[in-house]
């Protein structure tokens, strides 16, 4: 791959597929090119300060660096920015990528690769507790057991809020069986009353809608107390039914969340205070990644990894 001018060469070691590398095969962002923006891999030809051979995971929004949102050191919101297999820049889905070096984070040695594939999508997690005030004690909702919702339900619980978590895979939300955390089948309730009741029969101060599902946000307008906070994570492709009326009724404040910072992520990780191997559903090497984005798309799996190096068969 040739480097980008001014930008490291990174030697992928591992990435993750994530829900919105499969909502983009679908049409989702209108992006072309190689996916791919959760990774861990090693620099092989610096760029900044750096050095050769240190294991890296990168902040995928690139910006123009001149615009007053980078200069404030946030591109996530650049309106020339690139971003790393989703808008403009091919992603880790192969052997080498290039970032700027202000966009790479070097992660302690006492994290594996795999765990290190999280700290993009945890990173995501954390951002929630940036936008919306969420005390410990209270109260949230987080609809879907999917991947990311997965990260989200741990963020909260370890923030100290009393956190449920609402889904469709018994086999998903018993992995969400820690410490402060509730989880209750979606098919199992006849409706937003129902699943109301088994939480203590008040409305919630914030849902967190996670579900990769259009419905999603019809049932979080139905948990949420008036003056809540409703946090929308799903990406995907297609149009959205809205009771708009609800919204200004009860003055429900509707925050849209994206990328988030990676310190707060690798500070979890690394202190064992978020584990991630459990949700690692399979492993396969990148000459097999048809069938591994298949066995993502299979709503009984959660995190599906591409070991870059690794030749042959899933694990």
């Amino acid at each position: 791959m040739p480097r980008r001018e001014g930008e490291a060469l990174v030697q992928v070691l591992c990435a993750g597929i994530c829900s919105t590398d499969l909502e983009i095969v679908k049409g989702y962002a209108g992006f072309s090119g190689t996916l791919g923006h959760e990774f861990v891999g090693r620099v092989v030809e610096s760029s900044g300060s750096i050095p050769i051979g240190s294991r890296v995971v990168g902040e995928i929004n690139v910006g123009c660096n001149a615009c007053p949102e980078c200069l404030e050191s946030d591109s996530r919101h650049c309106p020339e920015r690139t971003v790393l297999g989703i808008k403009g820049r091919d992603g880790a889905f192969a052997e080498y990528l290039t970032l700027p070096g202000r966009n790479l984070v070097v992660i302690p040695d006492s994290l594996t690769d795999e765990e290190a594939v999280f700290v993009e999508p945890l990173a995501a997690a954390c951002h929630v507790l940036e936008q919306v005030e969420a005390a410990a004690g209270s109260t949230v909702a987080v609809i879907g057991d999917g991947k990311l919702a997965q990260l989200i339900v741990r963020v909260l619980a370890h923030a100290g809020c009393a956190t449920a978590m609402i889904g469709k895979h018994r086999q998903k939300l018993d992995l969400c069986k820690i410490a402060g955390v509730r989880t209750m089948l979606l098919e199992s309730a006849t409706g937003a009353g129902d699943l109301l009741a088994a939480l203590g029969g008040e409305k919630l101060n914030i849902v967190v809608e996670a579900s990769g599902s259009a419905s999603g946000m019809q049932l979080a307008l139905a948990l949420i107390k008036p003056r809540g906070s409703i946090v929308l994570k799903s990406t995907y492709h297609g149009a959205t039914r809205l009771d708009a009326w609800k919204i200004v009724v009860d003055e429900i404040s509707i925050v849209g969340s994206r990328c988030g910072r990676f310190q707060p992520a690798i500070d979890l990780l690394a202190s064992g205070a978020v584990d991630v191997r459990p949700l690692v559903t399979a492993r396969f090497p990148l000459d097999n990644g048809i069938a591994a984005f298949r066995a993502a798309a299979n709503p009984a799996n959660l995190k599906v990894t591409l070991d870059i190096a690794m030749k042959g068969a899933s694990s």
